[in-house]
């Protein structure tokens, strides 16, 4: 048996009949681009995360670019975030000259750890400008009491959602609706992916989505005419449709992804090697929704090792992340060093992600459960 880290070809096959007829209505239709397709689907998407507008755009990346650039963000600036996440989170803030503030993580969801970033933005600090959390591998994070340590002072919220599409936060709220702007990723391999590149802002005011849907395409005041810098930031027709397709399916996808993480726990549990400290397992919210599980991360014992045993085995896995972003080479100007923040630092030495996608099998995930006992089973001998 091979167990990919994650097989596209499978929700492909499942969803063909619908996706087929809908990409041939737009090729028919002769509209390509900020067409009828995208407008639906910015309505279905504003109304599943409770929101007054979203809008489409061409990646999470340009939708994290695009929320920073409207909140002000520009040189001289800090913007507060988590050292423990995908590159573009930091990225975008350097792009517009900002400095990025980082937070340690906390060990057990690892978004980022509450406390530390409460203090952080409680302190005297008038070049903070905006406090930019991220809800890492799915799981919402518990922003409550640190929205409003921002708001207290006039910083901007704009939540990097782009791994947890439909995680609801302990409030009840969606992970992404909380904040100024939610971010959100449509890269294939996320929970509502894509068949390309994409992304969304949701945006909880009239004016600020006004200047966005400006932005996304040039920013014209008048047809030709511009009063300011924008860019083609625009989520196309074909991919809109695709998404409007797969939206109606994820909520039962988001089911078999939990029921799946649960799978995963219970045999792990009956394996023996959690209570032996070989392998410890992700936090389980006491509200399932909370979670959304894009990604199943454990930590693991001789992580690399195992990785490699896997591999030969037929197995996929992935680490997210071997280096933090205080430490990637691009951010040595910034002064951190080794040490600075230690949760982030020890996760990158232990976290394993494992295949978890909605067409992953009961026998697949007790394949990939049993084969990493074995590693250890020989280890021992």
């Amino acid at each position: 048996m091979r167990v990919p880290f994650l097989d596209l070809r499978r929700q492909a096959e499942e969803i063909e009949a619908e996706v087929l007829p809908v990409l041939r209505e737009v090729y028919r239709g002769g509209r390509y681009v900020l067409g009828p397709e995208l407008s639906a689907f910015e309505k279905e998407v504003a109304d599943f995360l409770g929101v007054p507008r979203t809008l489409g755009v061409s990646s999470g990346t340009d939708a994290l670019f695009m929320s920073l650039l409207v909140a002000g963000v520009g040189p001289g600036d800090r913007v507060l975030t988590s050292c423990f996440s995908f590159f573009a989170t930091v990225e975008v803030i350097l792009r517009l000259g900002a400095e990025p503030v980082f937070v340690d993580i906390d060990p057990v969801t690892y978004n980022l750890d509450p406390g530390r970033a409460e203090e952080v933005l409680r302190k005297e600090d008038r070049r903070l400008k905006v406090f930019l959390p991220v809800h890492l591998f799915g799981r919402a994070a518990d922003l409550g009491r640190l929205c409003e340590a921002a708001e207290e002072k006039g910083i901007a919220v704009i939540e990097d959602t782009a791994q947890s599409f439909g995680a609801v936060l302990p409030d009840g709220r969606r992970a992404g609706a909380v904040g100024r702007f939610g971010c959100f990723s449509f890269y294939p391999s996320k929970n509502l992916g894509a068949l390309g590149d994409g992304g969304l802002i949701a945006v909880r005011g009239e004016e600020d989505a006004e200047l966005l849907s400006r932005l996304r395409n040039h920013a014209p005041c008048t047809p030709y005419v511009h009063d300011r810098l924008g860019g083609n930031w625009r989520l196309d027709e074909l991919q809109a449709a695709v998404l409007r397709v797969k939206l109606k399916k994820l909520p039962e996808w988001l089911r078999r992804r939990r029921e799946i993480a649960e799978k995963y726990r219970e045999l792990f549990l009956g394996s023996g090697l959690v209570d032996s400290g070989r392998i410890a397992l992700p936090d389980f919210p006491t509200k399932p929704e909370e979670h959304t599980w894009n990604q199943f991360v454990v930590r693991a014992s001789a992580r690399d090792e195992l990785r490699a045993f896997l591999t030969e085995a037929g197995i996929g896995t992935s680490v997210y992340y071997p280096v933090p972003l205080h430490l990637q080479p691009a951010l040595k100007s910034l002064g951190y060093r080794e040490g600075d923040f230690r949760e982030a630092e020890k996760a990158c030495h232990e976290v394993l992600a494992l295949p978890i996608w909605p067409e992953l099998q009961d026998e697949e995930i007790a394949f990939v459960v049993e084969k990493v006992a074995e590693f250890y089973r020989q280890r021992k001998s």
